[in-house]
């Protein structure tokens, strides 16, 4: 039996994505997450063949979501789902450990062939854009290793930082003390080797974070 994850937060695209892939696979095992928190806690107390990781869902925001899992659950593979095709940003998942990626106007035999193709351990890309993908460069998988080890509240006071809020308003956009802000901040700057905001702006904007969805 094959067991997947799904973690997409609309459940009409996860029970499209269940029927295409049952219609397929008569030995698939199929559970669903629809946030971050969610999927962390499923890969916690299971065991995962595969997970399909949208990138906007809440708590996940493009990238922070992938980096964070595949940090804390590095022998699970993870093929990310999104509506967004962009060739840089297929480049940089493909580059730091993604099964594939498989756009949300796939249709159901491109989903089939590419969930069967990253069973058997091969990468899946559509064709639109394999010959569009690109080398990911040391510096940024340096940057992404850094930002995987941000926790979840410090990653949104990052985003928030990057759109040039004072700790202040991060505090009343999170609901947190200034003081526990602050010391977010500071673990970020740590964590990431950087001792000002610009540079944390820098990062953030490097990796094509976007601002959190509020849960």
């Amino acid at each position: 039996m094959i067991s997947l994850l799904i973690a997409d937060d609309h459940p009409l695209y996860r029970d499209a994505l269940k029927g295409a892939l049952k219609l397929h696979h008569s030995d698939i095992s199929i559970a669903e997450s629809g946030d971050l928190n969610s999927t962390v806690e499923a890969l916690k107390h299971n065991e995962f063949d595969l997970v399909m990781l949208d990138l906007h869902m809440p708590g996940s925001s493009d990238l922070f979501g992938f980096l964070h899992i595949q940090k804390q659950f590095p022998d699970i593979p993870i093929a990310v789902i999104s509506g967004t095709e962009d060739a840089a940003l297929i480049s940089k998942i493909v580059g730091l450990g993604a099964m594939g990626f498989i756009p949300k106007t796939a249709s159901a035999a491109e989903i089939n062939e590419a969930v069967t193709s990253m069973f058997e351990g091969d990468v899946w890309l559509p064709e639109s854009v394999r010959l569009k993908i690109q080398d990911v460069d040391e510096n940024f998988s340096k940057l992404a290793e850094s930002v995987a080890s941000l926790t979840p509240s410090q990653y949104k006071v990052l985003c928030y930082m990057r759109d040039g809020l004072l700790n202040k308003q991060i505090g009343y956009n999170l609901d947190i003390a200034e003081a526990t802000v602050k010391a977010h901040v500071t673990a970020i700057f740590r964590k990431l080797g950087i001792n000002n905001r610009t540079q944390a702006v820098l990062i953030a904007s490097e990796l094509q974070l976007e601002p959190p969805v509020k849960d």
